[in-house]
């Protein structure tokens, strides 16, 4: 039971973070790259792109992220009996 809701909250926590972190990835990339070819090297300008971007999508992907924690949450709760002995 325990090994159960110890991987249900690593993969509850890898669903939440993936498309921050996934998005912050490319257009740390992205970012990285055209300073690259433009020869600019000027660390605040990826590190900006980055925070708005992930900005964005913690924004736009909030409602999904609520309801899967809400879940998770009201699972944990109705579990709760068949953990006390």
């Amino acid at each position: 039971m325990v090994v159960q809701l110890v991987r249900q909250s690593v993969m509850v926590a890898f669903y939440l973070s993936a498309p921050i972190l996934s998005v912050a990835l490319a257009v740390g990339l992205t970012v990285s790259v055209l300073q690259t070819v433009t020869q600019i090297q000027e660390q605040t300008i990826a590190f900006t792109f980055k925070l708005f971007a992930a900005g964005f999508v913690l924004f736009a992907m909030l409602p999904w992220m609520l309801s899967i924690s809400v879940g998770f949450a009201v699972q944990l709760v109705r579990a709760i009996p068949t953990m006390v002995y």
